[in-house]
Parts: C-alpha cells; sequence; structure tokens
C-alpha cells in the first residue's frame, strides 16, 4: 500500500484528500443535526465559522507575508465592494442554504445538487455573459440534470415527507446558484488581488455576516449544546474547510485544473457511502445511476474542448 501512495504524484493525493474532506462536510452537519436535534442552520453555520475564523485569519497573514518583496497592491473600493458582495453571495448564502436544506434531504442528494454547478454556471454564461452552448454542453446539461432528477427521485421515494424532500432540495438549489455567481463574478478579482488574499478576505467577510446573523436572530443560551455538536463543528472548520482548501490549492498548483477536477468526480460517489456507513442513509441502483449521469454530463462539460472554460477562482467547498 506504501509502495503504490508513493507511485501515486503529490498533487493527486492532495487533490483526493480535498475532496474527502469536502465530500464529508454533509456527513459531519448531519451528525451534528442528529447529535442535537433542537440544533439549526443558523446556529451550527457560526460554530462552524468561528472554529474557522483562526485559519481565515493565518491565510490572509500568509497572503501578505508570500508576497515578495513588493507588498502587494491595496485594493480598491470596486475590489473591496466585490469582496463583499461575494462573501455575502458566493459564501454566506450558499453555505446558509446549503446547511438549511440539509436538515431536509441526504447527504447524497445533497452532494450531487452542489455538484451540477458546472452546468449552472455555463447556463449562466450563455445568459449573462453570451456564451455560445454547443450541442457538446447542451447535451451534457441534459446528461446531468436528467442525473440529478433519477437521484431527487430516489429521495422522494424513501421519504415520508414529500413537502420536506422538494424544500430541502430547492434550498441546496439554491445554494449551487449562489456558488456559481460566485465562480462567474469572482474571476477578474481574483486575478487582479490574488486567489489566497481573495480567498481569506472573502472568508471573513462571509464569517462576519454568519455571526451577526447568529447574534440577530438566536440568543446566547442557543450555544449551550452537548459536546459532540462542538466536536463535530471543529471537524467541519478544520477536515471540511480548511484543510480542503489549502489541500485543493496545492493539487492545483501541481497538476492543473483539468486533472485536479477529474479527481474531484470521486466527492459525490464518496459522500453517498458515507451517508450509507454513518447515517444509515439507503443506496439504491436508482440513485447510483443518477450519480453516474451526473457526473458524466459533469465530466463532458469540464473537459469538453468546445466547452465554457471554467473560471479559476478559490474552491473553497
Amino acid at each position: 500500500m506504501l509502495s503504490l501512495l508513493k507511485a501515486v504524484p503529490a498533487g493527486a493525493l492532495f487533490a483526493g484528500a480535498a475532496q474527502f474532506g469536502f465530500a464529508a462536510k454533509a456527513i459531519f452537519i448531519k451528525l451534528a443535526y442528529v447529535a442535537h436535534p433542537g440544533l439549526d442552520a443558523v446556529t451550527l453555520l457560526a460554530l462552524r465559522m468561528l472554529f474557522s475564523l483562526p485559519f481565515f485569519l493565518i491565510m490572509a497573514w500568509l497572503a501578505r507575508r508570500n508576497a515578495g518583496a513588493a507588498p502587494p497592491a491595496p485594493l480598491t473600493r470596486r475590489d473591496w465592494g466585490f469582496v463583499v458582495l461575494l462573501g455575502f453571495v458566493g459564501y454566506y448564502l450558499s453555505s446558509f442554504f446549503d446547511f438549511w436544506g440539509l436538515q431536509y434531504i441526504s447527504a447524497g442528494l445533497e452532494r450531487l445538487i452542489l455538484f451540477t454547478n458546472p452546468s449552472i454556471v455555463a447556463l449562466l454564461s450563455a445568459i449573462f455573459l453570451g456564451v455560445r452552448l454547443t450541442r457538446r454542453v447542451g447535451l451534457a446539461l441534459l446528461v446531468s440534470w436528467f442525473g440529478l432528477a433519477l437521484a431527487y427521485w430516489h429521495d422522494l421515494a424513501q421519504s415520508r415527507d414529500t413537502e420536506a424532500i422538494i424544500g430541502g432540495a430547492g434550498l441546496v438549489l439554491l445554494s449551487a446558484f449562489c456558488y456559481a455567481i460566485y465562480m462567474l463574478v469572482g474571476t477578474g478579482v481574483t486575478r487582479r488581488i490574488g486567489s489566497t488574499r481573495f480567498t481569506a478576505y472573502m472568508m471573513l467577510v462571509a464569517t462576519l455576516f454568519v455571526l451577526a446573523q447568529f447574534v440577530i436572530m438566536r440568543p446566547l443560551s442557543a450555544l449551550v449544546l452537548p459536546w459532540q455538536v462542538y466536536a463535530l463543528s471543529v471537524a467541519l472548520a478544520v477536515f471540511s474547510t480548511a484543510a480542503p482548501v489549502w489541500m485543493m490549492a496545492e493539487a492545483l498548483k501541481r497538476i492543473g485544473a483539468n486533472d485536479a477536477s477529474m479527481i474531484g468526480s470521486i466527492g459525490p460517489v464518496i459522500t453517498i457511502f458515507l451517508g450509507a456507513l454513518l447515517l444509515d442513509e439507503t443506496i439504491s441502483v436508482l440513485q447510483l445511476l443518477g450519480a453516474a449521469l451526473v457526473l458524466a454530463g459533469i465530466a463532458m462539460i469540464s473537459v469538453g474542448r468546445d466547452a465554457p472554460v471554467a473560471p479559476q477562482t478559490p474552491v473553497t467547498r
């Protein structure tokens, strides 16, 4: 086993480990809801961002320290406006809708919905940026969304509360749309101010929004929670936020975006099987078929020669 690991490029190992961390995010969230049935998305998200805050501060400090002899150019008002906007939409709203939706749907379905993000980016690019949808991309959209429909049908068939599944899936879909907006708008900002600095500042802005939401909507007594919730929140912050963001950045530097994105296709599969192992979520042929179609469709968008080029924005999920 050790010899096999040595034969695998370091970049691929970083990408695989990052995807495992991202895939485990939904599992940690669902386990926290199980550990304390009264827990809600507002409180859990606040705990996650609070425990992630030191890592974001270190990231911002490293961005300045590693800038070289010349200090990085200060952000303009326009840059700060985009950082605040994208921190609000791309991470605060996206994360809140995601955490909220996971109260109602399975971890596997949540991951598949989020994984359709490249198809949403392609659609938004066609609508707002005038990017032509080729036949390959059009077919990829049909394949991936048909696969998502099969996985969605699996959850509906397994649940006694149809309205909850519909509402939860809608919330996670809103999360995916918010993140797609972040990817589209964030490209130019990333190139101007640097990936690490942009990510750190955006996450700090999102943290402020999340903590402000908690202070406004919840009393401090809401933080009186079982130790298991705090342990899972720390796991969310370390293993599904800070560590995978850093590992994916290393993977992108070593093997490039195309190879890293192909390795990323294992994410939904990992979530589905972790959900079955740790949350007793059922796995059906319908769900696996749906997952395979979603992955196939996204692969067609990601590696197709005539597909729109994905914006090189930092990966934070």
